[in-house]
C-alpha cells in the first residue's frame, strides 16, 4: 500500500451536497437523493484524484455530547430540534435530508466501504483518534469543518486536511505550513496551536462564546507569543506585563468558559472507535447485487457509474 489513509468527515461532506445540489433530484417515488449523489460524487473524486489505499467514513454517534455539554451547555445548543433527557438531542436537520442518510450508509456497506463511529462522540473524535493512532501511512483527513485543523501535524506521520468549504473543485490541502499561514501561527505548532486560537476566539456556529473583545488575529498573535492557551493564561494570573491589562481583565472575566474550552474544542484522541470493516479500499463492491438494487431503486445511475470506475483495480 503506496496511497495515503483518508478520513471522511461524512456528515459534513453529506449537508454540502445536499445544499450544492438541486432537491429535484429524486428517486422514482419521489425522495430526493440530491445529498446522496453529492456524496457519491465525493467519494469517487476522492478515490481518484487522492488514490488513497484505505478509507473510513467517518459517522457521528452523538453529534452534542454529554461530556462537552456538560461543560459548555451553550455547545450546538441553537441546533437542538427536540431534547431528549435520557438520550442524545436530536439535531435540526432539513426534513428532506434526513431519509437520505441510511441510502448513503446503505451505499458505503455494499460497495464494502469502511465507517467507523464511537458511542457518545462526534466524527470529529472519531477522525481524531484514527489519524493520532495512525503510525503507517500518512493521513488526509476530508472535511468542510475548520475544527479539524487542529490534527494537522508532520510526525510521527504526515497529516493534512483537505479543506472543501467551496466545493472539491476549490479544495484546499492544507498542512501545518498552510494552517500557519493562514492564521499566523508557527508551523511547529500549528495543530495545538489553532486549537487553542479557536477556544479564545471562539465559534458561534458551535455554541463557542470565546473571550469578549479577543477575535482571531489577537488570538492567534496570544498563542503565537505565549506557546499555548495554558501559558498565557497563567501568565495573565501572575501579572506578566506582556499581557496588557485590557487582555488580562478580559481572560479574568472568561476564566469559567476557559477552563472548559480546551476539552470542548479538542478532539477526543481516546474515543473508542468502532470499525465496520478493515478499511482497504476495495477493487470491487462487496455485494455488486446490492449496489445495482441501490442504484435503480433510488435512481443514482451515473453517480455509482462513477464510484465504480473509480474504485482501484486489483
Amino acid at each position: 500500500m503506496t496511497g495515503p489513509l483518508a478520513l471522511l468527515d461524512s456528515a459534513s461532506l453529506y449537508f454540502r451536497s445536499f445544499y450544492a445540489l438541486p432537491d429535484s433530484m429524486t428517486a422514482p417515488d419521489g425522495t430526493p437523493v440530491n445529498a446522496v449523489r453529492g456524496f457519491t460524487d465525493t467519494v469517487a473524486r476522492i478515490l481518484v484524484d487522492r488514490r488513497p489505499s484505505r478509507l473510513v467514513a467517518c459517522l457521528d454517534a452523538d453529534w452534542r455530547p454529554k461530556f462537552r455539554t456538560d461543560l459548555l451547555p451553550s455547545y450546538k445548543a441553537h441546533r437542538v430540534a427536540e431534547e431528549v433527557p435520557e438520550g442524545s438531542d436530536v439535531e435540526e436537520v432539513p426534513e428532506t435530508l434526513t431519509p437520505q442518510v441510511p441510502i448513503i450508509l446503505e451505499l458505503l456497506e455494499a460497495f464494502g466501504i469502511a465507517t467507523a463511529e464511537a458511542a457518545g462522540y462526534e466524527a470529529d473524535d472519531v477522525i481524531g483518534a484514527l489519524a493520532i493512532r495512525e503510525q503507517e501511512s500518512p493521513v488526509e483527513v476530508i472535511t468542510g469543518d475548520r475544527d479539524l485543523f487542529q490534527l494537522v501535524r508532520h510526525e510521527p506521520t504526515s497529516t493534512v486536511v483537505i479543506y472543501v468549504g467551496k466545493g472539491w473543485n476549490k479544495a484546499e490541502i492544507l498542512g501545518p505550513e498552510e494552517i500557519a499561514e493562514k492564521y499566523g501561527i508557527p508551523a511547529g505548532n500549528a495543530g495545538p496551536g489553532y486549537a487553542d486560537m479557536a477556544a479564545l476566539r471562539g465559534d458561534p456556529s458551535d455554541g463557542l462564546p470565546g473571550v469578549a473583545g479577543i477575535g482571531e488575529k489577537t488570538a492567534a498573535k496570544l498563542i503565537t507569543q505565549f506557546g499555548s492557551l495554558q501559558e498565557l493564561i497563567e501568565a495573565s494570573n501572575a501579572g506578566d506585563s506582556r499581557v496588557p491589562l485590557k487582555t488580562r481583565l478580559r481572560l479574568t472575566d472568561a476564566a469559567d468558559y476557559l477552563a472548559v474550552a480546551p476539552t470542548v474544542v479538542r478532539v477526543a484522541a481516546d474515543a473508542p472507535v468502532e470499525q465496520s470493516r478493515p478499511d482497504l479500499v476495495p477493487s470491487e463492491p462487496a455485494d455488486p447485487d446490492k449496489v445495482a438494487e441501490l442504484a435503480e431503486r433510488w435512481n443514482l445511475g451515473r453517480s455509482v457509474e462513477r464510484l465504480l470506475a473509480a474504485l482501484p483495480k486489483s
